[in-house]
């Protein structure tokens, strides 16, 4: 199963907008796509208000919800929390139940740890396959903020990666091929019986920085196609 965590704002109790939602759309379509022989899943979580709140941390709790629903519905299967921008951050922050093997967060929003009154935790990800992606030119959601995190969990945890996708920005718009490419390959190897690819599995196997920095090649998807 593969729980996808739309972004939102930092503060806000309003409900949800469109946007968010649609915007995750193509990543659970091409996970849904590529795991389906093998009967994986793919929701999309609604949260119920778009913002992170402070200490509330609601996309988190409803992350841990979701999982919780999945355990109720579908039994003892394995998940992958995938998450973008403030769901980044949730699924992160929402690692630490039972049933999560792996977590991709694709362009996270961070907080600074320089002005934050705690670090943002990462024990929580020991066991799991972590996967995050940043574009080098996001304006939006700092990829320094993501590369601290990353060299954080390391420590905690070694099988945690971080590639960096070269002049690319918040959206991830401009490899936006090559993003989806690595996503799937990273969630079809966390969850199902399948290799990853070298550039994957490079990385979590490299030392940092090397295997946090990993840059993203250009024509990611099609070199892996026979």
């Amino acid at each position: 199963m593969v729980l996808v965590l739309p972004a939102g704002e930092p503060f806000s109790v309003r409900r949800p907008t469109r946007v968010s939602r649609a915007a995750v759309q193509p990543l659970a379509k091409s996970l849904g796509r590529a795991g389906a022989p093998e009967g994986l899943l793919v929701h999309v979580v609604r949260y119920r208000n778009r913002g992170w709140n402070g200490p509330d941390a609601h996309p988190s709790a409803d992350a841990e919800w979701a999982v919780d629903e999945v355990g109720r519905r579908y039994g003892d299967v394995p998940v992958c929390l995938a998450g973008y921008g403030m769901g980044g951050r949730a699924a992160l922050r929402a690692a630490g139940h039972p049933a999560v093997n792996s977590v991709l967060a694709m362009a996270p929003w961070l907080p600074d740890d320089d002005t934050a009154e705690t670090a943002e935790p990462v024990r929580q990800l020991v066991g799991r396959r972590v996967l995050i992606v940043h574009g080098t030119n996001d304006t939006r959601t700092d990829p320094e903020l993501s590369f601290r995190l990353a060299e954080r969990a390391k420590k905690a945890n070694r099988d945690t990666c971080r590639f960096e996708v070269h002049s690319d920005g918040h959206a991830l718009r401009q490899h936006h091929a090559e993003v989806l490419a690595l996503a799937t390959d990273f969630v079809m190897g966390s969850l199902l019986s399948r290799a990853y690819s070298r550039p994957v599995a490079d990385a979590l196997a490299a030392p940092p920085p090397l295997g946090l920095r990993m840059p993203l090649a250009a024509g990611f998807g099609r070199s892996l196609r026979p």
